[in-house]
C-alpha cells in the first residue's frame, strides 16, 4: 500500500491572501469584499505575511526555494467558487523537493505552495429536498498545501506523521491546538497500481478511518478481480465510509493560467535571510546529539513541555550525568500535567536543587525523592540540604537526649537507637540538612555523653 497526502493548513493571518477582509468573521457571508467574491474590476492584492509563512514552512522541510515565483488561475466551476478559478501555485510553488524526518523514516515533500480557500457550502433539509446555502467568508483564507510523496504505507503512519508535521508548524507559525482537528488532507491510496483519491476528509481521526477503509474496499476488489478505477471519492463521517464523488481529473483539466494581476515576486533574497526558530523535532535532535540520549527520551522530554526540556538542559550542564535523565523522567515527566500548573520561579530553583543536591551526593536519593513529592503535591518546602548549622541542630539532638535518656544506654547494646533522634531531627527541620551530617553530630553527642 501506497499512501500519499495533499495537506492543507490555514494559515494564522488576521486577513486574507488577496485582499483586506478578517478570517475571524463569525456570522455568514460577513467578511467578503468586491475581491474575495471576484468583482469585475477588482485586483488581489497578495498578503505579505501569508508569503513570509509559507516561505518559513518551506524552509523548515527542507525545500529547494526558487528566486522567483508566480501565481495562477486553477479554472473549475462549482458554487463554492465565485470567480470560477482559484489563485494558486502551480508551475512556481514557493518550495519543491523537501523532506521530513518522522520516526528515523524520510518522508519526501514534493511541493509547498500557497492558494485562496474556496467558500463553504452547507446543506440543509432532508434528503432529496436540500438547499444548499453558501457562506464566502472563508472565500479567499490563505491556505498552505504541502504535498508528499507516496512513501506512506499504513493509514496509522499517515495520522502519525501528520500529526507530527501540525506540531511543528505550531510552533513555527504559531496555528493553534484546534487545527490538528480541522485540518483538510486530500489522501491518495493505491493498493495495486491505480490510485484513488479521498477528498476532503476533515481531522485526523477520520483520516486514518478513510485510509482504512479504502484499504479493505481496494483489496476486496482485487481478490475479486475487479479493476480499480481512477477516481475522486469522499469520506462520510457518519457511514465511515468512502462514496464517488467524480472521475479523477488530470491538471491539463483546469487550464491553468498565469495570475495578471499579481505579477512575480522575489523570494530567494527574503528566504534566506529568514532564520528558523527551534521546533519540537529539531530540539529532539538536538537534545539527543549533544547530550548523548535516546531519540526516545528526548522525545518524551521534549513533547511533555518545553519547559521541561530546559529544566533538563539546566540541569544537564550543571551536573552532565546519566541519572539526570531518569530523575527527570521518572519523577517529573510523570507528573508534570499536575506541577506545570503552579509552576513558579522559587517552585523550579527548589526542584533544580533538590536533584542537584541528590546528583552531588549531598542528600540521599530517598530523602530527594520526599522533597520532590512534596514540592509536586504543593506542601511546605524550605529547600534542600542547605549548610549544616551545627549549633542550631547541636541544640535540638540534645533537647531529643534530654526528653528520652533512654536512647543513651539503649545505644550501648543497639547502635539504631540512634536513628529515633535522627529522625526527630529531620522531621523538624523538614529536611533542610542531610541526613548523613544529622546522623553524624547525633552520634558524636550520644557518644560524648557516654564517655562521660
Amino acid at each position: 500500500m501506497k499512501i500519499g497526502l495533499e495537506i492543507h493548513l490555514q494559515l494564522p493571518t488576521t486577513s486574507k491572501l488577496f485582499c483586506s477582509c478578517s478570517t475571524s468573521a463569525t456570522e455568514p457571508n460577513e467578511a467578503i469584499c468586491p475581491t474575495c467574491l471576484g468583482f469585475p474590476g477588482s485586483r488581489p492584492r497578495l498578503n505579505r505575511k501569508a508569503l513570509e509563512m509559507g516561505l518559513m514552512i518551506a524552509k523548515r522541510l527542507e525545500c529547494r526555494i526558487p528566486d522567483v515565483i508566480w501565481f495562477s488561475r486553477k479554472t473549475y466551476f462549482y458554487p463554492d467558487l465565485p470567480k470560477n478559478f482559484q489563485i494558486t501555485q502551480y508551475e512556481s510553488p514557493i518550495g519543491v523537493d523537501g523532506k521530513f524526518l518522522f520516526d528515523g523514516k524520510t518522508i519526501r515533500i514534493l511541493r509547498v505552495h500557497l492558494e485562496e480557500d474556496p467558500g463553504k457550502i452547507k446543506r440543509v433539509g432532508r434528503v432529496g429536498e436540500e438547499l444548499s446555502l453558501i457562506d464566502y467568508n472563508r472565500s479567499g483564507v490563505p491556505l498552505v498545501e504541502i504535498v508528499t510523496a507516496p512513501d506512506l504505507s499504513t493509514p496509522k503512519e499517515a495520522r502519525d506523521f501528520t500529526s507530527s508535521l501540525i506540531t511543528e508548524l505550531r510552533y513555527l507559525i504559531g496555528i493553534s491546538d484546534k487545527d490538528e482537528q480541522t485540518v483538510r488532507v486530500d489522501a491518495n491510496i493505491s493498493v495495486a497500481e491505480e490510485r484513488v483519491e479521498v477528498k476532503n476528509i476533515l481531522g485526523l481521526r477520520n483520516l486514518e478511518r478513510a485510509l482504512e477503509f479504502e484499504f479493505v474496499r481496494q483489496s476486496k476488489m482485487l481478490r475479486a478481480g475487479k479493476k480499480i478505477p481512477r477516481e475522486t471519492r469522499r469520506y462520510d463521517e457518519e457511514r465511515k465510509v468512502t462514496l464517488p464523488a467524480r472521475e479523477k481529473e488530470f491538471e491539463e483539466d483546469y487550464g491553468y493560467i498565469l495570475e495578471p494581476d499579481l505579477g512575480v515576486f522575489n523570494v530567494g533574497e527574503i528566504a534566506e535571510l529568514m532564520a528558523i526558530p527551534e521546533t519540537p523535532l529539531m530540539r529532539v535532535e538536538r537534545l539527543s546529539r549533544e547530550y548523548g540520549i535516546g531519540l526516545s527520551e528526548a522525545k518524551k522530554i521534549v513533547f511533555t513541555s518545553y519547559a521541561l526540556a530546559d529544566l533538563f538542559e539546566d540541569l544537564y550542564s550543571k551536573y552532565p550525568t546519566s541519572k539526570a535523565l531518569s530523575w527527570i523522567l521518572d519523577q517529573l515527566a510523570a507528573n508534570w500535567s499536575t506541577l506545570e500548573k503552579k509552576m513558579t520561579e522559587d517552585m523550579r530553583n527548589s526542584i533544580l536543587t533538590t536533584i542537584g543536591s541528590i546528583l552531588s551526593g549531598s542528600i540521599s536519593e530517598n530523602e530527594g525523592r520526599k522533597m520532590l513529592v512534596s514540592i509536586i503535591k504543593g506542601e511546605e518546602f524550605v529547600g534542600a540540604s542547605q549548610e549544616l548549622n551545627n549549633q542550631e541542630v547541636t541544640k535540638i539532638i540534645c533537647s531529643i537526649l534530654n526528653g528520652h535518656p533512654e536512647i543513651i544506654s539503649d545505644y550501648k547494646t543497639n547502635k539504631r537507637a540512634a536513628n529515633f533522634v535522627i529522625g526527630q531531627v529531620m522531621k523538624f527541620f523538614k529536611g533542610r540538612y542531610s541526613s548523613d551530617e544529622v546522623a553524624k553530630l547525633v552520634i558524636n553527642e550520644i557518644e560524648r555523653r557516654l564517655s562521660r
